[in-house]
This record gives C-alpha cells, sequence and structure tokens, in this order.
C-alpha cells in the first residue's frame, strides 16, 4: 500500500502520467488488491485511519474553508478502513439495517479513491492536459431522471402540510418506501464491502445539515466527496449524527414498480420524516448532489432563509454577484471568473448574514470545452476531479469534448479548490447584483436587459429558459421551458414561497436584477447562433465593474426592460436582437410567440397582495 501511494504520490507532483500508467498497468498490486479487490471477511474488527500527509483542505463546521497546498491537493485526514463483523455497527450504519459487509471504507481520501476506482475497474484514466483525472460512463442514464422522483407522502405530517405535491413532488406511499428501503437494506446486507460517506451541506453552520452516504463503488464516494463539505479530521466527524442519509442501490432495480405505483424500475425516494432517501436503477451521479438540495429547498425556508438555484462570486471590494439559471444556461462557466473570487457553481443559501455555498465543489458540463474559451473549468480538470460520460480518443485516453456521440451533458466534477481563486470562506455580504441567465431558443431575448424589482419577481417566478440538451432522459434539444425560480425540478414548496423570500431580500438590500441571454441570436435554433461565450462574458462584465450604469438605455415596448444602447466588445446589433434577424417581420412574430407564452405561463400565479403580471410583457 505504502509503496503504491509513494509512486502515485510522486507521479501526481511531478504531473507525469508514465508511473500513473505502470501503476494502473500493475492493477495496483497485490498489498491493495488484498484490502479492496478481495472479498474477505473477517471476525476482528480493524480500524485503520488514513495517514497524513500535508495540510487539510475544507472545514466543516466552520465558515473558512482550507489553505491549500498546490502540489498536493485534495488530501485530508479523515479516512478510515473498517473491517470485522461488526464493521457497519463502527461505520455508523448497522442501525440502518446494513450489517452484511465486512469491510467499510469510510470517507477515503482522494488519492486512496483514485486507487479503488482503478482496482476495482469502475472506470478508465483519462490523460487530460492538467492531469491523469477518473473517467465514469454512468451506462444510459446520462442526466437525471424526474419522472422517478419521489417523495413519501407521511399524511397529517409537516412535510404533508408543506410541499408542493404534483408532478416536480410525486406522492408515493410510506408503505411503498418502506419495501423499497427493504430491498435496498437487504441489496447491501449480500456485499462484503460498501463505501460510507460524512459530509456537510451548507457553508454556514447555522444552516447546515449532516449528511452521511452508502455506495456500492467508490466513484460515487468520489462524487459526493467532490460535491458536498469535507471534514478536516476524524474528530470534525466525533458523534456524527446524520440528518439525512441516502443509501444508493444503483445497480439495483425495482421490479416491482408498476405493483408501486412507479414510473419505471428507477426510484429515487425520499421520506423528509424518516430522513433517509433511496436510489435503485440509474448510476447518474447528480441524483445524489440534487437530491439533497432537493431538501435544503424544503428546510431553509422554514428557518425563513432563502435556498438558490444559482451560483455566487465575488469582487474585491467583497460585492457578491448571484447567477440564478438551469444547467446550460452559463451559471458554471460565468461564476469562473478570473478577476472575481468563485463563492460556488450552483446551489446557494441567502440570509441575514449573506450568501453561503451549499456544496464543497463543482459539477460543470464539458461540452466543447476549451482552455481559450473557459480556462478556470478547463485548467480543473486534473487530480482529484472526476468525469463523467466523456469520450475518450487516442491510446492515450485524451478527452473530447466534442464528441457528444454519448451525450451532450458530459460532466466534471472537481472540488472547489480546484479553482484557484475561490473564495475561501464560502461565504460572503448580499449582493450587488443579481442575473438571471437565459438560454433563449426562440432567438428572441436581448444579450442583456436591466430589470425593476417588480420585473425581477415576475421573471423569477416565470424562470423562462430552455432545457438544453442531455441534461434530462429525453431531451434531444434544446427544449423551451418556464422553470419557476429558475430551478422548478428542484422546489419542494410552492413557487411563491421562494418568491416572498426573494422580495424580502430586494427590499432589505437593494440589488439591482438582471436578464442575461446566453441562448440564441439571429434567429430561432436551428437558424441564427447561439451567443458566444466571448459576447456573454462581456455583458456580465460591464454589470458586475459597475460602469454599465453610465450607457444609455433603450426601452422594449412589449416586455418593458431597458437595452444599453453600447457595450464594449459586443456588437451593437447583437444586443437590439430584432436587427440580427434577415427578417423583421419574422422577429416580431416570435416576439409575440414568446410574449404570449410568458402571460399563459404566469397565470397560474396571479394570487397573493400583488399581482406580478403586469410587470411581464405587454399585448
Amino acid at each position: 500500500m505504502l509503496a503504491s501511494r509513494a509512486l502515485l504520490r510522486s507521479a501526481t507532483r511531478a504531473g507525469g502520467r508514465t508511473a500513473i500508467r505502470a501503476l494502473v498497468a500493475r492493477g495496483l498490486s497485490s498489498p491493495v488488491n488484498s484490502s479492496i479487490g478481495i472479498r474477505t471477511k473477517s471476525t476482528e474488527t480493524k480500524i485503520f485511519p488514513t495517514s497524513h500527509f500535508h495540510k487539510s483542505h475544507q472545514a466543516a463546521h466552520k465558515s473558512a474553508v482550507p489553505i491549500i497546498d498546490n502540489e498536493i491537493r485534495g488530501d485530508y485526514n479523515s479516512s478510515s478502513i473498517i473491517q470485522g463483523a461488526d464493521a457497519c455497527a463502527k461505520a455508523g450504519i448497522s442501525n440502518l439495517g446494513i450489517n452484511g459487509p465486512s469491510t467499510i471504507y469510510k470517507n477515503q481520501t482522494f488519492e486512496e479513491l483514485f486507487q479503488h476506482e482503478v482496482a476495482n475497474n469502475e472506470g478508465k484514466v483519462a490523460h487530460a492536459e492538467y492531469g491523469d483525472t477518473f473517467t465514469v460512463d454512468t451506462g444510459k442514464f446520462t442526466g437525471r431522471s424526474p419522472k422517478d422522483k419521489w417523495i413519501v407522502k407521511n399524511v397529517g405530517s409537516e412535510s404533508d402540510a408543506n410541499i408542493d405535491w404534483g408532478s416536480v413532488n410525486q406522492p408515493t406511499s410510506p408503505e411503498v418506501f418502506d419495501e423499497l428501503y427493504e430491498k435496498a437494506v437487504n441489496h447491501f446486507n449480500t456485499l462484503d464491502k460498501a463505501y460510507v460517506f460524512d459530509g456537510f451541506c451548507g457553508a454556514n453552520p447555522k444552516s447546515q445539515r449532516k449528511i452521511r452516504f452508502v455506495h456500492e463503488m467508490a466513484w460515487q464516494q468520489h462524487f459526493v466527496t467532490n460535491m458536498f463539505i469535507r471534514a478536516n479530521t476524524e474528530a470534525d466527524l466525533d458523534g456524527f449524527e446524520p440528518d439525512f442519509t441516502v443509501i444508493n442501490a444503483c445497480s439495483h432495480v425495482d421490479e416491482d414498480w408498476e405493483r408501486h405505483g412507479l414510473n419505471s424500475e428507477v426510484a429515487v425516494v425520499f421520506n423528509v420524516e424518516k430522513k433517509c432517501a433511496v436510489i435503485f436503477g440509474t448510476w447518474y451521479g447528480g441524483e445524489n448532489k440534487k437530491g439533497i438540495f432537493s431538501l435544503m429547498n424544503y428546510w431553509l425556508p422554514m428557518q425563513g432563509q432563502f435556498p438558490m438555484h444559482c451560483s455566487a462570486n465575488v469582487g474585491k471590494a467583497g460585492d457578491s454577484a448571484l447567477f440564478f439559471g438551469l444547467s446550460g444556461t452559463g451559471k458554471t462557466t460565468l461564476s469562473a471568473d478570473p478577476h472575481r473570487a468563485l463563492i460556488g457553481d450552483d446551489e446557494h443559501g441567502w440570509d441575514e448574514e449573506g450568501v453561503f455555498n451549499f456544496e464543497g465543489g463543482c459539477y460543470a458540463k464539458t461540452i466543447n470545452l476549451t482552455e481559450k474559451t473557459e480556462p478556470d473549468i478547463y485548467r480543473a480538470v486534473k487530480k482529484d476531479a472526476m468525469l463523467e460520460n466523456v469520450a475518450l480518443k487516442g491510446d492515450d485516453l485524451v478527452p473530447d469534448y466534442f464528441d457528444t456521440t454519448k451525450t451532450e451533458n458530459g460532466r466534471v466534477s472537481y472540488p472547489i479548490f480546484h479553482i484557484d481563486n475561490y473564495h475561501e470562506p464560502q461565504m460572503a455580504g448580499h449582493p450587488n447584483n443579481i442575473i438571471f441567465l437565459s438560454c433563449d431558443a426562440f432567438g428572441v431575448l436581448p444579450p442583456i436587459a436591466k430589470l425593476t424589482p417588480e420585473q425581477a419577481m415576475y421573471h423569477f417566478i416565470s424562470g423562462y429558459t430552455a432545457k438544453v440538451a442531455g441534461t434530462e432522459r429525453g431531451i434531444t434539444e434544446p427544449t423551451a421551458t418556464f422553470s419557476a425560480c429558475f430551478g422548478a425540478a428542484f422546489l419542494t414548496l410552492h413557487p411563491t414561497r421562494y418568491a416572498e423570500l426573494l422580495k424580502d431580500k430586494l427590499e432589505k438590500h437593494s440589488a439591482q436584477a438582471w436578464l442575461v441571454n446566453s441562448g440564441w441570436s439571429g434567429g430561432p435554433y436551428g437558424v441564427g447562433e447561439r451567443m458566444s461565450i466571448k459576447t456573454t462574458r462581456a455583458c456580465v462584465d460591464y454589470i458586475l465593474n459597475g460602469k454599465i450604469e453610465d450607457t444609455a438605455w433603450v426601452k422594449d415596448e412589449v416586455f418593458g426592460w431597458e437595452i444599453p444602447d453600447a457595450i464594449p466588445d459586443v456588437d451593437s446589433n447583437v444586443l437590439h436582437p430584432r436587427n440580427t434577424w434577415p427578417d423583421a417581420t419574422q422577429y416580431d412574430e416570435a416576439e409575440e410567440k414568446l410574449a404570449n407564452m410568458y402571460v399563459n405561463n404566469f397565470e397560474k400565479y396571479r394570487t397573493g397582495d400583488v399581482d406580478y403580471s403586469q410587470f411581464g410583457p405587454k399585448l
């Protein structure tokens, strides 16, 4: 084991691939395989703490994240291997009914996870430009499966009274959950080993949640290790009692799905009162991440805090900014700004102190990824990152981000410290700017528009965008959609609950709201062209540097927002989308069509003290 670690460590320090290839070719040799690849059962419990090689990397329970050792990244000292007949009890999972595995790999370090992934033959080692990166193929599930997500309706409970039941939060019965839970437990009891991760969701200690994952494979622990907040040391996990547990039996399916009244043999089922979820039949890593986000969207509003599907960054003057948007709109790309520090790329909270990250890492799309267009993300693909469903080419297995044969939803997950200028506290003050990102498939919206507070409420509730190919099962080309609060798929409460929280924040902190379109220009999808990253970045830069307030504005007669007359490095015709269409009459027809879609969608939200429909488009 120590020899293998030394070889891997020396290779990755130098960025050399030869030693790693040799290590892979050797199958990690017998000392590693004896603890990873061979199933054995022992009657004696043994706990082997991982050696501590260098500085820790991320603090749980605290607002500060750790100093990073750039030579050896990602090692932290909370790892242990637990063996013996009572290994499950020692790992804290026997109370779930899981007692079969005699070896538990708990909170493995990145280096150890790499060794396990290779020894278990769970994927391939991609030779990316900035470092060798483990790559997995998640089979036919290359995106979330929203029709297979269910929440237990415990009649008379707090969750029953508050959850917005319907097509997003599909109800199932406690009896179905109990059967599935038993199936998951029985499956794990047939295994000789399992992977357990104890971590945290939420950088603010006041609302932080303790999360436990039980997985079958090392790469799944690698994924949640990337994405959630990691403990510094084993001492940070003393007395760890999870607020929620996810049992991921992805290799198992629900053969009784029709009797259970489910959609397919795939099942992702949450029981809020029992503080547990089970996953069957899908290997897609994002189900782990987004499931917990849905729960944060339930828990935080109960405390008066605002959970958000957005990325966030902060400038040198402490000016934070939020980027709301669905997958594929540019949340991750635009928040990774070389001139600003990254707070996080996807999930955040906003409380009385400011904004804070939920996660410990990033989950970026890799389609057409280049160092020129997205340097921070491109350079984050290295040791400790993990690629999902990315094509590899040649004998050297080099990532090919332009090959979308498998999916357009290729991904890379990486710990946040892979971004050189990430914001160590993972918390910042109240935002100065709020940017709503839309990927407009009709080619109607301008690349940038200034919103009044009332218009901000209207567009937040509307959440117009296009679902981009691959992010969900069945999406093969951009499809126009309205996703309330720019994250309807993850809202456990009614959208107006979140809108009221935003309204309160806007009134108290006077943030300026903007709409930025990263979609099509010059015509709809199939005719026009998608906005270049350069154009969208120039618009965002002009917002964040404050210079945009000095420009002249033109009011749009249909949507009512204001459009700047000029922005450096942006074609003035692009700023006014009607000018980019070959036939202005066709643009007018498309604008009217989209405006009608907005109006019709908003009918269901015309409730409450203020009818925000009056701040939408005028026909």
